[in-house]
């Protein structure tokens, strides 16, 4: 039984400490009950200097006649009915020229504590009040101005039980009282915020969850509301957030089922074309002049087709493997591809690499090579003829980053292609490009941690910068 409550308890404090409407409620009556201590404190304080306000004025009443003339003639029974009716033990006037004292006809025992009503201030009160609460059987020495003529001051000797009874009665109604109101208050308070603000974020939380368990179910996209503030307007923002997901899962889905057939083609496409690439091979023995003069552009179109199909199914099959690093000769890197390059370029083409040899990159090499190989291929058939035409590469290491830039002095980019430049199988720069050498080329140098970005381009020539950083340590 006692586990059962145990388990009961543990589990109702993790739902109110870890959830919001629970906490919410914990903050409301945390400072709910600062709120009844703030208001309770000071008004015990005030109460207990009217109580004994009332014992200084039932004093007087009780000590006046016998401070008027004959009044030392009035009956000493008089005198001690009317101190007991005060509560006092005993009553001390301080005249101008004398003391007069007033007693039961016994001697009061050992005074605990002395209150001088004359310095004591609001906190001395609170502090009486609740010392008194605590204590209640002790002997009170209290000193207060008076208002008998003549008079300095007036003090008495009294009980504390009284007090404290009474102190101790006012003390529930004010906690009763105050703890009704406050739990009204926290109730409408925790009820206007849970409703306001809590809820809604629990729909929002919601709404987050399931839609996260399916992204492809438009059903599950929140239904914002039409309020004006900031819940609304993350619920608005939120239900923007998901149907862009929505969507942009869909056309991937439908991209997907697209390549896989697109894939397929191009595996038996690629087949068809090179046994039509052999064909055109032969043909290009027969001495027939009309086959001599197009052999050679139906050949460039076949390896430009094989090449297509080629770069789509390795870009499709996303399966680039993990770049080996390790670290290279930059310089040498470069003038492989470029020895590459410039032996199946048709035209004449002045190439500059200026990279130091000694300048070490931590790089796969076969990434990089590809890397560099694509953007050279891609200045190269820009260049088309060009007089003149030339490329330059320039290195060098800044920190932990080793940059070089491709530059070449072709007609540059047109505007309306350099948006998308990186983007695969957008449109070329070029006839006959791919449109996938700049995009494989990005995502190997992103592999690495690195970037390419198109610097300038313009009338005067293009220019690309690579950036390979080292490994990080550890």
């Amino acid at each position: 039984m006692l586990g059962r409550i145990r388990a009961g308890l543990s589990e109702g404090w993790r739902l109110a400490a870890h959830s919001l409407s629970g906490r919410l409620l914990l903050l409301t009556l945390f400072y709910v009950m600062i709120g009844e201590v703030l208001i309770f404190v000071p008004t015990i304080g005030q109460y207990y200097r009217e109580l004994v306000g009332n014992h200084i004025e039932s004093a007087e009443l009780a000590v006046l006649p016998f401070t008027l003339p004959g009044g030392d003639k009035l009956p000493l029974e008089m005198r001690t009915a009317i101190l007991k009716r005060a509560g006092a033990e005993a009553v001390l006037l301080t005249l101008a020229d004398q003391r007069l004292y007033f007693d039961l006809g016994t001697q009061p025992g050992k005074l605990d504590v002395t209150i001088d009503l004359n310095k004591a201030g609001f906190g001395t009160e609170m502090a009486e009040a609740i010392s008194c609460l605590f204590h209640g059987k002790r002997m009170l020495h209290v000193i207060a101005p008076t208002r008998i003529k003549g008079a300095r001051s007036i003090g008495i000797i009294l009980n504390e039980r009284p007090i404290r009874s009474a102190l101790v009665a006012y003390s529930w109604r004010v906690v009763i009282t105050g703890l009704f109101v406050s739990a009204v208050a926290a109730s409408l308070l925790f009820l206007s915020l849970f409703f306001v603000f809590v809820r809604p974020m629990e729909k929002i939380t919601e709404a987050m969850v399931s839609f996260r368990e399916n992204p492809e179910d438009s059903g599950r996209i929140i239904a914002a509301s039409a309020r004006r503030d900031e819940i609304g307007l993350a619920e608005r923002e939120l239900a923007s957030m998901q149907g862009d997901l929505y969507a942009s899962l869909q056309q991937k889905t439908r991209l997907a089922a697209l390549g896989q057939a697109v894939a397929r083609i191009q595996h038996d496409l690629r087949n068809i074309l090179a046994n039509a690439k052999l064909a055109s091979d032969r043909l290009s023995t027969i001495e027939d002049p009309v086959v001599k003069r197009l052999t050679p552009r139906l050949v460039g179109s076949l390896d430009r087709a094989v090449a297509l199909a080629t770069n789509t199914l390795r870009y499709g099959r996303a399966e680039e493997r993990a770049p080996a690093r390790k670290r290279i000769a930059l310089k040498g890197l470069i003038d492989d591809a470029g020895e590459a390059v410039l032996e199946a370029a048709p035209h004449e083409i002045s190439f500059s690499n200026a990279a130091e040899p000694s300048l070490m990159v931590d790089a796969d090499p076969e990434h990089l090579f590809r890397i560099v190989l694509n953007l050279l291929r891609n200045a190269a058939e820009a260049l088309a003829a060009r007089d003149g035409a030339r490329i330059e590469i320039v290195a060098e290491r800044h920190g932990r980053t080793v940059s070089f830039s491709v530059a070449d002095n072709g007609p540059g980019i047109p505007s309306a292609m350099q948006a998308n430049l990186f983007q695969p199988f957008a449109k070329a720069a070029r006839a006959g490009g791919t449109g996938l050498g700049l995009a494989i080329a990005r995502d190997l140098a992103r592999m690495h941690g690195g970037d390419i970005v198109l610097m300038a381009t313009g009338p005067n020539g293009t220019r690309f910068r690579i950036d390979i950083p080292d490994r990080k340590e550890g």
